[in-house]
């Protein structure tokens, strides 16, 4: 489809991928919904771009990959992917914080940095839709299960924390905020997940996501109980 107002990712995609795998392409575009309409109705097909190879329908974009023997993506499949993201990209903004500010990326407040800046991209994941993250997060957290607004609370207390961790300041607001929310998000997601052998997703990074509640979101949790007691044991600076 190459119409004024919509131009087809897949069809780019099909193109691209046939052209990187050395086929010709002869790219037939189809530039109204009448051509697209009747294109469908022809071929007996729901969905476009169609590709061909000497005469023989392939299919959509995923059949284009499978019969070219790639990996296609189940949109349903559990995946740690969107968090190993998350952490990789607060780790190397802690780092290049560090940098800047005391001219080696390896500090002890890189590492105070990283936490916090996890803190604050995670809340902020969650509060893209706050309704699919609260129903999600109710799922498992003991406190959210007793008193339900609060899973409408965590991500913003979560956000807070982890901005006040970074700015150094109200550490009477943020050591306890951090300990409290961390505290229970650990045990709620040990109960859930080591005792009650419960299959859960996790809402960590937002309640569209597909990671699988474990590990993971128990490290979440911890450290940002790690992290306030660091800070508690250390003075102000």
């Amino acid at each position: 489809m190459m119409m004024p107002d919509h131009v087809c990712p897949y069809g780019l995609k099909a193109q691209h991928l046939l052209r990187s795998k050395g086929y010709a392409v002869d790219d037939r575009w189809l530039t109204s919904r009448a051509e697209i309409d009747a294109f469908k109705a022809q071929q007996g097909v729901e969905t476009t771009p169609q590709t061909f190879i000497d005469g023989q329908r392939i299919g959509g974009y995923d059949d284009l990959r499978r019969h070219l023997g790639l990996r296609v993506r189940d949109p349903k499949a559990l995946t740690y992917t969107p968090v190993v993201a998350v952490f990789a990209i607060t780790a190397l903004m802690a780092l290049a914080t560090s940098q800047a500010v005391s001219g080696t990326p390896f500090t002890v407040q890189a590492v105070q940095w990283f936490i916090a800046f996890s803190m604050c991209v995670l809340a902020m994941l969650k509060l893209r839709d706050l309704d699919s993250f609260s129903s999600m997060f109710l799922g498992y957290d003991l406190l959210a299960q007793r008193w339900v607004p609060y899973a409408r609370v965590y991500p913003f207390a979560e956000g807070l924390a982890g901005v006040l961790m970074i700015a150094g300041t109200l550490r009477w607001l943020s050591i306890p905020v951090a300990l409290f929310i961390g505290t229970i998000g650990a045990v709620s997601v040990f109960k859930a997940v080591y005792i009650e052998r419960r299959t859960l997703k996790c809402a960590c990074v937002g309640g569209d996501s597909n990671v699988p509640l474990g590990f993971i979101s128990l490290t979440e949790n911890v450290l940002m109980v790690a992290m306030a007691l660091w800070m508690l044991a250390r003075p102000a600076m």
